[in-house]
């Protein structure tokens, strides 16, 4: 019995923890660092929730901080050439836009108690 009262409270605190990693993305907007923050959270949680159904917004999430910097580090490139700048605008609000898409997807789909789709 106690087993199961430990793996439910360990899979709480990750749930919680989760729900806080969706909340660094998003104050990240605001902040401009606190993605740093909830990346580095991802690659030390992520063991705990493997082969839960966490694990899948793990994926989600780090997918999301990956692409997105792609996208900005190319979009900055873009930026500094002269025709690149009328790219780089663009891209960037496209990224943007997909990137609080993701956020909300994954965070409402985390609060359904489910796993999300990638």
């Amino acid at each position: 019995m106690e087993g199961i009262q430990a793996d439910s409270a360990a899979s709480e605190s990750n749930v919680r923890i989760t729900h806080i990693i969706y909340g660094l993305y998003a104050l990240g907007f605001i902040t401009g660092f606190t993605w740093l923050v909830a990346i580095i959270m991802n690659y030390v949680k992520r063991d705990d929730v493997r082969g839960t159904m966490l694990e899948s917004h793990f994926d989600w999430q780090i997918k999301t901080f990956w692409y997105s910097f792609a996208a900005g580090l190319i979009g900055f490139v873009l930026f500094i050439t002269i025709i690149g700048a009328l790219l780089a605008v663009p891209l960037w609000i496209a990224t943007t836009i997909w990137v609080i898409y993701r956020i909300v997807k994954g965070w409402i789909t985390l609060n359904d108690n489910k796993p999300i789709n990638a």
